[in-house]
């Protein structure tokens, strides 16, 4: 197991490593000049000049991109050029937003995604699997802003169940009920596509393990159905569920940024949708290395969850 997370471990830190040059390198690519966005269309060519200079623009991007990592290593995520603030004054907040959106869609992935797939697989060709699964295809298929839409026309606008947008009543903030109640519309948006995906493989591993030789003869052997179902294939499904939610986790993470444009939700997604827009490059950089960063050590928990279930993937590894 040492040598498992060893090994993890160096990957991990060598993907990190890539992602960074991958993230500092697309961002030269971005068409415009940020100086120019962040002075304006009136800025003579001088101060221009001058600005880039002041910000290290002009220099090889080799010198540009040491600077850069050496000042994420340190923790200074750089200046925003438009709002003249502290990347990480911005972004650590927005980052906590997205990680309670995640979390809750993350929830109702897990609530609704696996016992799905399990009731489906124990009825196997029944109307209940083949029902459940055209809805699991379906929802795989439809696009995150196209569900948050729909969500927002039933159940907020013609219901009236829950608010439209935002992540607390700004005229009159409740606390974490309030937060509660703006958190299900974006929440159960956003985990539409992973409870697709979660319950069609939570399904295909629990078919396999019930046609396991072990599970027919302890079948055969007398042994009661929810013994067989609950303490031995339960155990079987257990590592490639894991697996799939821990991709999903990622997914979640740098797929709300939809979902947060579309509800108003003051995360991370929706200030690099603003940044984006407005070209700022030094927050662009930052949220798309905290999303891969994220993503990164969500799979490497993920790959240690699974090792811990089934001691045969620490070999493969």
């Amino acid at each position: 197991m040492v040598g498992f997370l060893v090994r993890r471990l160096l990957s991990t830190v060598l993907v990190l490593i890539g992602v960074s040059i991958l993230v500092f390198l697309i961002m030269q690519l971005v068409p415009g000049d940020p100086v120019r966005s962040m002075l304006g269309q009136a800025a003579t060519a001088e101060r221009v000049t001058e600005v880039r200079h002041q910000l290290g623009l002009d220099r090889p991007l080799i010198v540009q991109y040491l600077d850069w990592i050496l000042g994420v290593l340190h923790g200074d995520l750089g200046q925003s050029l438009t709002l003249s603030q502290p990347v990480s004054s911005i972004l650590f907040p927005k980052l906590g937003n997205t990680m309670i959106l995640a979390g809750g869609s993350l929830l109702i992935c897990l609530v609704i995604g696996v016992p799905l797939g399990m009731v489906a697989a124990r009825r196997q060709y029944s109307v209940v699997d083949r029902g459940s699964m055209f809805v699991a295809l379906g929802g795989a298929s439809v696009p995150v802003y196209w569900a948050g839409l729909v969500i927002i026309n039933i159940f907020a606008l013609k219901l009236g169940w829950f608010p439209t947008s935002g992540m607390y009543d700004t005229r009159n903030p409740g606390g974490f009920e309030d937060v509660l109640v703006h958190l299900v519309l974006p929440s159960v948006a956003a985990a539409v596509v992973p409870t697709a995906v979660v319950a069609r493989m939570a399904r295909g591993s629990m078919v396999e393990a019930l046609h396991a030789d072990h599970v027919q003869m302890l079948r055969a052997s007398g042994v009661p159905e929810r013994l067989v179902i609950w303490k031995h294939t339960l155990r079987n499904i257990l590592p490639p569920v894991v697996n799939i939610v821990g991709l999903q986790a990622g997914y979640l993470l740098g797929g709300v940024i939809f979902v947060e444009v579309v509800f108003n939700w003051p995360g991370l997604g929706g200030q690099l949708y603003t940044s984006i827009t407005a070209g700022d490059m030094p927050m662009i950089q930052a949220g798309v290395l905290f999303i891969a960063l994220v993503f990164v050590v969500v799979n490497l928990v993920t790959d240690v969850a699974v090792a811990l279930l089934d001691p045969r993937t620490r070999k493969e590894a």
